[in-house]
């Protein structure tokens, strides 16, 4: 089998990872070497940078042959499927030459386990070390530390990844054991641990030494699967919660299940993902990161699962009306990011426009907000907009429309650089 056929195979089976992402990796430009990370490139990735330009990275396997046999993974060692492995050697130089031709500005590599944890750790180890030192590459590279892998081999992946990542799959430990036999909570929280330890102690080492090797430096990340067990939106954002809190993450990614295997105890193969659910999570997990709301401030026991038809930010308005209206003119940053339509870029220009003046909805308008969900909650200069009505049962119905109107005639979809099978 030819490198390309190895690719095509490869990168297909890496398709369903969604935890792509590269945003605080601060690697400069070093003189003899090629590629960076920083703002010049902004990241790499399948994703948008903050100015709006699509980049790209390799997303690719170092083998989809995998001893594991989790249920719901096209790349299970019960399932048929064509099988390919690159060598550490082949891979090196496929990303450096796809680099040197512009086709990619980093690498994600992930991988099945081949043999062990540890020997695929090895094998990736090995790659990596091919293009930082042989290839003298200095771009983004974004690793997964394999569940049940040594520290030791942990430590050294995170001293030639920009990223680490380890991927908890299944938000219950019920769910894992039903569908992924062969992990533990153990296995993969343990990891995850070692890397926060390190990151911390990293941290101190480059306060005190300069040329102190970075380890990891933007942080790691997780992702999870929605929708193939039963658990509710309300137990993946308690998850999510602990999982900043305590490990420090820097994203955990939301990847809904798309049914690629027939097995009893996962959705049939004509289930449509579900895109909307993984979308609402998405807007939780924004609200957590930035605006100060906490996981049991968004869901409880009564609504474990967030409403489809409005945003998260909406649904905890319209469940706390005690707070609104607030007084744009008056309000602190906090209670200004609690308001649906106002974003952090938008509190920040509130809070210094009123330096100058008291604000109308005009001048709200012009800063940004999005009064068509604004106006049912603040008032400019103790007034409402002219010709708002603020009952509950007319504010939702308007909050609908208006969200319904955001995608005509279309349901959300998720986006993909893989072309659609046909």
């Amino acid at each position: 089998m030819d490198v390309m056929d190895k690719l095509t195979i490869l990168t297909d089976a890496a398709k369903y990872d969604a935890a792509c992402t590269s945003s605080g990796a601060q690697r400069r430009h070093r003189a003899g070497a090629i590629g960076n990370t920083s703002a010049s490139i902004a990241g790499c990735c399948h994703t948008f940078s903050g100015d709006g330009r699509c980049v790209t990275l390799l997303k690719v396997l170092m083998t989809n042959c995998c001893v594991y046999d989790c249920k719901y993974c096209v790349n299970r060692c019960s399932n048929d499927t064509r099988r390919a492995v690159f060598s550490p050697e082949e891979l090196a130089e496929l990303t450096i030459q796809f680099y040197r031709r512009n086709y990619i500005e980093g690498l994600f590599l992930s991988s099945g386990v081949l043999v062990s944890p540890d020997y695929t750790t090895e094998r990736m180890i090995r790659c990596l070390e091919l293009l930082r030192s042989r290839h003298r590459f200095n771009g983004y590279i974004h690793a997964k530390a394999i569940p049940g892998t040594s520290p030791e081999l942990v430590t050294r992946l995170g001293l030639l990844a920009d990223r680490l990542s380890v991927n908890i799959e299944l938000p219950s430990e019920r769910g894992l054991n039903a569908l992924a036999p062969n992990k533990s909570r153990q296995s993969i929280f343990r990891p995850m641990g070692l890397i926060t330890n390190t990151l911390r102690q990293n941290k101190e080492e480059l306060v005190k030494y300069r040329c102190a090797p970075h380890f990891a430096p933007a942080g790691q990340s997780t992702q999870m699967i929605i929708g193939a067990t039963p658990d509710s939106d309300r137990h993946i954002l308690s998850l999510t919660q602990a999982l900043y809190d305590k490990y420090r993450l820097k994203r955990v990614f939301y990847s809904a299940y798309v049914p690629v295997v027939e097995n009893t105890l996962l959705p049939s193969l004509d289930t449509k993902p579900p895109l909307l659910r993984e979308h609402r999570l998405y807007q939780a997990d924004w609200l957590l990161r930035f605006y100060g709301f906490r996981a049991e401030e968004l869901l409880d026991e009564e609504d474990p699962n967030f409403n489809p038809l409005v945003d998260p930010k909406c649904s905890w308005a319209l469940k706390h009306p005690a707070f609104f209206p607030v007084e744009v003119n008056d309000a602190g940053r906090e209670e200004l990011l609690r308001v649906p339509g106002v974003g952090t870029v938008s509190a920040g220009r509130i809070l210094s426009a009123r330096r100058a003046r008291r604000l109308d909805h005009e001048d709200l308008r012009k800063l940004g907000v999005v009064m068509k969900r604004a106006q049912y909650f603040i008032t400019c200069k103790g007034r409402v907009a002219e010709g708002v009505k603020l009952h509950a049962d007319s504010i939702l119905r308007n909050l609908i429309a208006a969200e319904r109107a955001a995608l005509p005639g279309a349901e959300p979809e998720q986006l993909s650089l893989f072309d659609r099978a046909v």
